[in-house]
């Protein structure tokens, strides 16, 4: 249900419907060349999306993750070792 509130979600359905708009009214004229535009065009705005979701979710993760976390365990943090032995 986020994903209906998400703008780059929004702006690829525009960009999907778009092109495959495009597509279709080439293959009625005729316009093999404008048809394959359409096509590309609707692969790649899909291939973007799921780009910008990939990176969006590697951002919220964090760069902090990978120093915690090793293989499901998490890794001691020496400072806090040190001051549970205090």
């Amino acid at each position: 249900m986020s994903k209906l509130k998400s703008r780059k979600f929004w702006i690829c359905v525009a960009a999907f419907l778009a092109s495959v708009g495009t597509s279709v009214v080439a293959l009625k004229s005729d316009n093999q060349i404008v048809a394959a535009i359409g096509t590309v065009c609707t692969i790649l705005s899909a291939a973007i999306y799921a780009f910008a979701e990939a990176w969006v979710d590697s951002k919220a993760i964090g760069s902090d993750y990978h120093d915690q976390y090793a293989i499901g365990f998490k890794v001691p943090d020496p400072d806090e070792e040190e001051a549970a032995d205090e």
